[in-house]
């Protein structure tokens, strides 16, 4: 005899099925939205906003710093190279502008807190040309580290593309297409400026200005060559591929052997900061029968001149260029 099935069981049953579903569909929709975000790049962006193919390149242009509208007088060759291997896209003069309010508010800080008013101009007027390009010196290192571990599977894909029989342009415009920045960008770049009339090699070699990563001239001096005498670029970006996989990985061995000199250099730089703040944090008072005397502020002067020296040297005996 068949048993009977409860009506409850059933809504059970029926509740845990749309359950699953439900949990199911928000997760592809939240995984196809990620995946978007995470693969598109500035470029594609721009395109989706209506703007021409023209007009892209004319905005990215601007952003980077190529454009003749972004070289102001006051600007430095040096920084605004800086500032366009960092990637950042805020102008030049909004820059300045945000380093004098910084250098201001410290000025103003130091000198609230008992710093004579010619110590407090002094640190404001050292800060102000020495913290962008501490930032932009930094966003330059990540970049060039997100391009060099990029740059493999960009020329694998172009190499996958010639194999299909597609011609270079095609296959540089493969690689905007499919990878996220910061490779995805310049490599449109470089597709749109073809576009227009370059050629390959000067659009390359326009690229490795805006980027200035050490693994990218030899990609240019590749294609460079080929175009001039011929061969098999195809064989020659398997190779170069496989080299600069390689370059990485030594790279890389390098950093973990100086792994011990790195530390050292934080430690003893943290050291006599931590021993302030327990000072400071135990005792407040500590300090206030000299705190206000010029010649406490001439020897923290000093004191951190000889501190960022020595990071300097720890930071030269464990950096190694190839």
């Amino acid at each position: 005899m068949i048993a009977e099935i409860s009506p409850v069981h059933v809504i059970y049953a029926a509740a845990a099925i749309s359950g699953i579903l439900i949990a199911e569909a928000a997760y592809l929709l939240f995984a196809g939205r990620h995946d978007r975000r995470s693969t598109i790049n500035r470029r594609l962006r721009l395109q989706e906003r209506k703007l021409s193919q023209k007009e892209v390149l004319i905005q990215l242009r601007k952003e980077r710093g190529s454009s003749s509208a972004n070289r102001l007088l006051v600007s430095l060759v040096a920084l605004r190279r800086l500032k366009t291997q960092s990637g950042l896209i805020m102008p030049l003069g909004r820059l300045y502008m945000i380093c004098a309010a910084i250098s201001a508010v410290v000025a103003g800080a130091a000198f609230k807190f008992a710093m004579p008013l010619a110590g407090a101009l002094f640190l404001g007027t050292a800060v102000a040309p020495v913290l962008p390009l501490l930032v932009l010196r930094t966003m330059r290192k990540r970049r060039h580290k997100l391009f060099g571990v990029q740059l493999p599977e960009a020329l694998e894909l172009i190499t996958r593309s010639l194999k299909a029989g597609h011609p270079v342009p095609v296959a540089v415009s493969l690689v905007a297409r499919e990878m996220p920045d910061p490779i995805g960008t310049e490599f449109g770049m470089v597709s749109d400026e073809v576009t227009y009339g370059s050629d390959l090699v000067t659009a390359l070699a326009s690229m490795y200005e805006r980027v200035g990563q050490d693994d990218l001239p030899l990609f240019v001096t590749a294609v460079s060559i080929q175009s001039s005498t011929g061969g098999n670029l195809r064989e020659i970006l398997d190779g170069l591929s496989t080299t600069i996989r390689e370059r990485g990985k030594l790279r890389r061995k390098i950093r973990a052997i100086s792994t011990e000199g790195r530390m050292s250099a934080y430690i003893l730089t943290a050291v006599p900061v931590l021993l302030l703040a327990a000072i400071l944090a135990t005792n407040r008072g500590y300090y206030e029968a000299v705190i206000d005397k010029t010649l406490t502020w001439y020897l923290l002067g000093f004191t951190l001149f000889w501190l960022v020296l020595g990071n300097l040297s720890m930071s030269k005996m464990s950096n190694f260029k190839f």
